[in-house]
């Protein structure tokens, strides 16, 4: 794709986005239809069937790309299936994957319980500084899987840094920037080969749709194209919709994600009854330069630990109001989330305590209310 001199705001609105030529619609159109009529065998108007193409989802793929600064976006059904293409689509069996340990819990069922039996070989590293990963690169390995900020003890990994790490080993480097969002962080400018969404969080950013996305170059997106539409795990026209209509105050919302998430970062790791604050804007947080370095801002997302251990969490658990007690995250609305009961479940119990996902962590999605009622929610809860 040719870079867009315009700001990120202006495309989110209008890239992929023109008028509808048929009616001059300023929205994109929902194209429900599931088929086109042709005016001859193999002669249409670019498209046949909507598991192949549709015109809303087709204005959606252009967005996305636009925004990660990709030459080709692709939509899927949800986070997940797009993570699915992007395994299913790019390696083999026999092909080995790395990745950081601190990851999504469905990430880790998919790699262990679908690609491992398939023949997928996957090794989890705890070190994620790049000599981590170069240390851990093997002739088998085919591509390292990262996430930044990870999920949910918000790491920072340097991804120019492990790029480069992975380009001079002819390893395929993938970031899940779902935490991140393109406003705030774009992996490809910083030589990342592909980028996954779910789509679903903070780009559609009102909890009412499932979706996801991989942006990457043609030679990387040919096969991943090809398992779309093979596979079939496609949005219909009305997520696609949503999708883009969460997409045009991505900007805006961020930026009040990001405030409010600062501003009750630095009062919790403040306050007497919270041990400990997983947030890198925190300049006490150990990879804060880096996120300053490749971020736009540090994101809504915030862990914490209370004194009491598990105990206060449960508590802690049941008594919020603004904060929603449920999963997924980057919604307006603040939510808050057990990990180890809930999004990362499916890792086993050994292996999440090792890698501090235990009964004592809370996750919280921080939306955009009025930071003083968050703020208020929280301290009656804490307290």
């Amino acid at each position: 794709m040719t870079p867009n001199p315009t700001g990120f705001s202006t495309r989110a609105i209008h890239d992929g986005q023109p008028p509808d030529p048929t009616t001059g619609a300023t929205v994109v159109p929902i194209y429900a239809t599931s088929t086109y009529t042709q005016k001859a065998p193999g002669q249409h108007k670019g498209y046949e069937y909507s598991r192949s193409g549709n015109p809303t989802r087709t204005a959606l793929e252009l967005c996305l790309a636009s925004l990660e600064e990709g030459e080709r976006g692709l939509a899927f059904a949800s986070g997940l299936a797009a993570t699915t293409a992007v395994f299913a689509g790019t390696l083999k069996p026999g092909d080995e994957v790395i990745a950081a340990a601190d990851l999504y819990g469905g990430t880790f069922r998919l790699l262990e319980r679908v690609f491992k039996p398939w023949g997928l070989a996957t090794k989890f590293i705890d070190d994620d500084q790049p000599q981590g990963f170069a240390d851990a690169i093997t002739p088998a390995t085919k591509m390292v899987w990262i996430e930044s900020p990870t999920n949910p003890l918000l790491g920072i990994l340097d991804i120019a840094a492990i790029a480069e790490v992975c380009h001079r080993r002819n390893v395929i480097l993938v970031v899940d920037n779902t935490f991140a969002s393109p406003y705030l962080q774009r992996p490809i400018t910083l030589s990342a080969d592909l980028v996954v969404h779910s789509t679903t969080k903070y780009i559609g950013g009102h909890s009412d749709v499932v979706g996801g996305a991989v942006i990457g170059p043609n030679r990387l997106m040919d096969p991943i194209r090809f398992y779309q539409n093979a596979a079939g795990g496609v949005p219909g026209p009305f997520d696609a919709y949503l999708t883009l209509r969460g997409i045009k105050t991505l900007a805006v919302r961020m930026d009040r994600h990001c405030a409010n998430a600062e501003d009750l970062a630095e009062w919790l790791s403040k306050h007497p009854k919270v041990e400990r604050v997983y947030y890198p804007g925190l300049p006490e947080h150990r990879n804060h330069e880096v996120a300053a370095k490749q971020m736009r801002g540090f994101g809504g997302m915030i862990s914490i630990r209370l004194q009491g251990g598990d105990d206060a969490a449960k508590r802690f658990l049941s008594r919020t109001r603004l904060f929603s007690l449920a999963e997924s995250l980057g919604g307006v609305e603040s939510l808050v989330c057990h990990p180890s009961t809930m999004t990362h479940a499916s890792i086993p119990l050994a292996i999440r305590q090792a890698r501090g996902v235990d009964d004592g962590l809370i996750r919280l999605s921080v939306g955009i209310e009025d930071v003083e009622d968050l703020r208020k929610d929280l301290r009656e809860a804490i307290e």
